[in-house]
């Protein structure tokens, strides 16, 4: 019995030892052991309730320094990925000049478009993530991205200026897309900075609800109610100043795509610029062929004058890239081609660099058939004479480049007689001709009058004197006005070269009459101009942009205001003081006894601001 009365008091026993020892860790603990020994030597026998602090920022002054430069590598990589990404209309002309550098053909322009790519996906993680990246070899390479872009922008404005001509034509075609977009962004962005202003608004007025006059003093310069204010205003003001940009861009935009749908001009017509080159071997006879195949109009070409007074076809000033001289002659790969003879040059195969080589001319070429990879591989270096055969066969236009002949060669002097001599030899239709070359055309005339002669970007008044009625000029002078002056004066235009859908849809729109280009297998599919806007869906997008402008505007001025009670003390808050007041039909008044003993979160702010 006595042993059964012993079990039973053991677990009585044991909870008034675990009540005993957690009422000696409640009142015997660090506290109380410095609440006394700060009464044994200083006689302060009170103990202070500590003030927990909130840190003032998540990270290192380091990481604060960084911060601004971080922001700055990421915008300068997003706008040099972007400004790579409208200017690959001329991808291949950029691979063509590192080559003439580096004597390597391969795809420069798309390494650097990897390397934009990774650059701005790295700088948009560094700047999302949450997590603590800011390590030393991140900081590095911070640094060394700003560099990069600021080197990659500095050859641009110094070498390449024309390109942000292409940015700005690009602009034209998908500024009301963007436009349209961005607004959409600012609309779905609004509501959670709206929630977050109100929610620092509580905050701050939590805080100087709960702060005494003391304190006000003290922390008069600086205090947390100050930065909640600047938090506030960092917030709004750069969202309502992109607002604002973003409602007066369709005041400063014109683009041509939007207009009447009969007010559309004819689809413009097509040069194979060197034949089809991503169909063949540029500057071939295959090429030629298949650029008539696909519905040219016309064909455009280069022509040399050999040492015997032959003229050929080759752009290049030497036959490195589209001959193997490399390997029948490598000591003259570099030899202007007008230094050889016509039997030594059409002995050169100038198609296996097209059809054999693991590196194509355009990275978006398609696959060659085996029918026409064999044929490419037989490929020789033509005669002028064999393009005006086929042109005269196919009926097609024919427009070159006639290349003046170097120092010291035999035919330096008479290269425009031997040229006009072998097109009258041909016994090509003269209107077939159009002839491009800028010297002795009072001489052209007057051995061959049926020539049609195009002009370089000229003055009107030139043109009018030499009688010239077609221009031939770069598509970026599209970005001046449109041509307008020379389209007013009846001059027909063709721009070169363009191989971008969205750019041919852009001189679509523009009434051009013509354009030379390498992709002609695409474009010539290519039966309404992309991203076309008919005007009454640009006078429905204007009456809602105004309807937006007008929205903004009443928000603006109605927007979550506070207003103080004068004479009221600053640590307290009247009954009839509002906690907000909203721009909506029903406002709601808070009495302030709600938030004496509460904290205000966002929450609170939600439930506030819907009810």
């Amino acid at each position: 019995m006595d042993n059964i009365n012993k079990i039973e008091t053991e677990p009585q026993e044991t909870g008034r030892w675990r009540e005993f020892n957690s009422w000696i860790e409640r009142n015997f603990n660090y506290d109380c052991y410095i609440t006394y020994l700060s009464g044994c030597y200083s006689c302060e026998w009170e103990a202070k309730q500590k003030k927990p602090r909130r840190p003032l920022c998540c990270c290192s002054l380091i990481d604060q320094l960084f911060y601004p430069w971080l922001f700055a590598a990421f915008c300068l990589t997003v706008l040099l990925l972007f400004t790579w990404i409208e200017t690959s209309n001329e991808h291949n002309g950029f691979d063509w000049v590192v080559f003439l550098g580096t004597g390597v053909w391969f795809f420069w322009s798309l390494v650097l478009l990897s390397l934009f790519w990774i650059l701005a996906i790295y700088m948009s993680l560094l700047l999302c993530l949450e997590v603590r990246i800011f390590i030393l070899f991140s900081q590095i390479l911070i640094l060394l991205v700003v560099g990069i872009c600021s080197f990659f922008f500095w050859l641009l404005f110094t070498y390449w200026k024309e390109r942000w001509l292409t940015i700005g034509l690009s602009l034209q075609v998908f500024a009301p897309y963007i436009h349209l977009g961005s607004i959409s962004m600012m609309v779905m962005v609004a509501w959670p900075v709206a929630f977050y202003v109100i929610h620092l608004e509580g905050e701050a007025k939590i805080r100087r609800y709960k702060i005494t006059s003391n304190e006000r003093r003290r922390n008069k310069m600086c205090n947390m109610i100050t930065k909640l204010r600047a938090l506030q205003v960092a917030v709004v003001l750069p969202f309502f100043l992109i607002l604002l940009c973003l409602y007066v861009v369709p005041w400063g935009n014109h683009s041509p795509c939007i207009q009447e749908k009969d007010k559309l001009g004819p689809k413009p017509s097509f040069f194979g610029h060197r034949g089809a080159p991503m169909l063949g071997p540029e500057n071939t006879m295959m090429s030629f062929e298949k650029a008539v195949e696909e519905g040219a109009f016309g064909l455009e070409s280069d022509v040399h004058i050999s040492m015997d007074r032959v003229p050929f076809l080759m752009h290049d000033y030497d036959l490195r890239r589209t001959t193997n001289i490399r390997e029948v002659l490598p000591n003259a790969s570099l030899k202007h081609p007008g230094f050889f003879g016509w039997y030594f040059l059409s002995t050169l195969n100038a198609g296996k660099w097209f059809s054999h080589s693991w590196v194509k001319p355009f990275y978006h070429m398609k696959p060659l058939s085996e029918a026409d990879r064999e044929k490419a591989s037989k490929q020789k270096i033509p005669k002028f004479m064999e393009l005006l055969k086929l042109a005269q066969r196919e009926k097609k236009l024919v427009i070159f480049d006639l290349n003046v002949p170097p120092r010291q060669h035999p035919a330096r002097s008479a290269y425009i007689q031997i040229a006009v001599r072998e097109i009258l030899d041909s016994q090509i239709e003269q209107h077939l001709i159009i002839w491009l070359p800028g010297s002795q055309r009072e001489y052209v005339r007057s051995r061959a009058p049926g020539f049609q002669h195009i002009g370089r970007l000229f003055t009107i008044e030139q043109l009018t004197k030499q009688n010239i009625t077609r221009i031939n000029v770069d598509y970026k002078r599209l970005f001046y006005n449109g041509l307008r002056e020379y389209k007013a004066a009846n001059i027909n235009i063709n721009l070169y070269v363009i191989n971008e859908p969205w750019l041919f849809s852009l001189a679509w729109c523009s009434r051009i009459q013509s354009v030379t280009t390498d992709n002609i297998q695409v474009l010539n599919k290519i039966n309404h101009p992309y991203y076309f806007m008919v005007s009454w869906l640009s006078r429905l997008f204007f009456h809602i942009w105004l309807g937006d402008l007008r929205t903004w505007v009443t928000i603006s001025a109605k927007s979550c205001h506070l207003l103080p009670v004068k004479g009221a003390p600053a640590n307290q808050l009247t009954a009839t003081e509002p906690i907000f007041l909203i721009s909506v039909e029903q406002v709601d008044w808070v009495e302030p006894t709600a938030f004496n003993r509460k904290q205000l979160n966002f929450r609170d702010c939600l439930d506030f601001f819907v009810s």
